[in-house]
């Protein structure tokens, strides 16, 4: 099974910037990852499309991220970064990393992360 580790959320004022990352890993089973990325929760409300990136370096965005976030993959491939600039008070929420993946019979898993706050103050 592939396990997910995301840093670099925290404390930011607005008009800030931070960087998220998210490493998929495993000591178990051969995997390709077809997409990435980042989901984002504040209680009581449902979880939402921050950004994806898929194996082909396609970038998906949220609607109200677009244009100050932007979403990467690192040269290993199983690795991401999230670059949130211009942060607001509303991006207040904990993200969290997910990851599809096959497995080497080509089964399709998705696979989710802790989750890292990120607090955007006034």
């Amino acid at each position: 099974q592939v396990q997910l580790m995301e840093s670099g959320g925290g404390l930011v004022q607005t008009g800030g910037s931070l960087r998220l990352t998210c490493a998929a890993s495993t000591t178990t089973t051969i995997f390709t990852i077809t997409r990435m990325g980042w989901y984002r929760q504040n209680p009581g409300k449902q979880r939402e499309l921050v950004a994806t990136i898929n194996s082909g370096g396609m970038p998906n965005y949220g609607d109200s991220v677009r244009g100050r976030f932007i979403i990467s993959r690192e040269s290993d491939e199983n690795t991401v970064a999230l670059q949130m600039n211009s942060l607001k008070p509303e991006d207040t929420a904990v993200y969290y990393c997910n990851a599809v993946y096959r497995d080497y019979n080509s089964i399709s898993y998705d696979t989710w992360g802790q989750g890292t706050q990120v607090t955007v103050s006034l």
